[in-house]
């Protein structure tokens, strides 16, 4: 009998460890753990029946079937794990239930080095592995860097994917079209250009670019009229969120609102005609990485709000958006909130949080 209620006892003390709150603008909010024990995670993906998955940037994929089970999925292909390189970005197609397609980008090994890429595979019916795994994008040519590789993916409600590539540490690519260094793509399921990709048939630009002159980006989300933002690494100060336009430059390096790490002045100044300003930057530097734009129900006072999580400062930021105005609203932080390296909404409008440092993620709720 003793063993049975210390038993309780302990079962109750970890449920009441594994929940927390935080303080928002609306009110405390309840926070849960949802999983734990990971090292480097880096994407999520929500599938249907409350199950999830996780990537670990160590090239490892995790299977969490919102019961408390957790297995790692295998038949990822090898990845280049190495500096700011690995298994990165992960996201359920939309008609999952059916195909059973999931996309994830990852550095791939190359001659060269490695660059940025993306690959469709099927989960089997078990959850078990993936099958059919095919590379239907590739970043050219490859490099020996170990960083800026981006990367997110993002569904366009067409069904065509967008990828985010950083420069790979090459400043000038971001202005080569010739290369997808420093780009946003934007490619259909099987890899083929979208049919308005903007360069789509100028001789000698690399294919499937959209927009370029980008630094790192590291975060991307559709809004409610389905255009897509995105938030990227700054060198010391001039971190961006950007409305992306077709065919637009966003002017990395030739302009920017930040620094060298050396303090010296980047390219020819702030601005510059036929390059697109930020709808906001930051200075100092957040280190942000994943962005989400909110459009569930549960925090309907946020609906259209983007949140963007913060690396260097451990926090999620929420901004405001009027139009093309992006205004700073709040910091939410806590324990919970260690080197935030994505902020997704899930199904239900709860808003997960994944902290590097906790090697967790965290589910935010009223």
């Amino acid at each position: 009998m003793l063993r049975l209620i210390t038993l309780s006892v302990t079962l109750c003390l970890a449920a009441v460890a594994a929940r927390a709150d935080l303080k928002t603008s609306i009110g405390t909010l309840q926070t849960d753990l949802v999983a734990r024990g990971l090292d480097q995670p880096w994407g999520l993906a929500f599938l249907p029946g409350n199950a999830f998955l996780v990537t670990e940037r160590g090239g490892s994929i995790w299977y969490f079937d919102g019961r408390g089970g957790k297995s790692r999925v295998a038949g990822v292909p090898p990845v280049a794990a190495r500096g700011q390189g690995g298994l990165l970005d992960i996201a359920a197609a939309r008609d999952f239930a059916v195909t059973r397609d999931i996309f994830f980008t990852f550095s791939k090994p190359q001659r060269g080095g490695a660059g940025t890429a993306l690959a469709r595979a099927k989960m089997s019916g078990d959850n078990a592995r993936l099958t059919d795994v095919r590379v239907i994008f590739e970043m050219t040519p490859g490099s020996s860097g170990g960083r800026h590789f981006g990367s997110r993916v993002v569904e366009a409600r067409d069904g065509s994917l967008y990828i985010t590539i950083g420069d790979r540490g090459y400043r000038p690519g971001a202005q080569d079209l010739s290369t997808h260094n420093g780009t946003v793509v934007r490619i259909m399921r099987d890899g083929s250009p979208a049919a308005d990709a903007p360069f789509r048939f100028v001789p000698g630009v690399a294919p499937g670019i959209w927009s370029y002159g980008h630094r790192n980006p590291q975060g991307a989300a559709l809004d409610g009229r389905g255009q897509l933002w995105v938030v990227e690494h700054g060198a010391r100060g001039g971190d961006e969120i950007n409305l992306i336009k077709r065919g637009a430059n966003y002017g990395w390096p030739v302009i920017s609102y930040g620094r060298h790490y050396s303090g010296l002045r980047i390219g020819e100044g702030t601005a510059k005609q036929g390059m697109a300003q930020p709808n906001h930057y930051w200075d100092p530097s957040i280190a942000p990485s994943g962005m989400m734009i909110y459009q569930g129900d549960m925090f309907p006072e946020w609906k259209g709000n983007i949140f963007v999580g913060s690396l260097k400062f451990s926090h999620v930021e929420r901004l405001d958006v009027r139009g093309p105005r992006v205004t700073p609203a709040e910091v939410i932080k806590g324990d919970e909130t260690g080197r935030v390296r994505d902020v997704r909404e899930a199904p239900d409008g709860s808003i997960w949080i994944m902290s590097v440092r906790q090697g967790a993620i965290y589910r935010m709720s009223r």
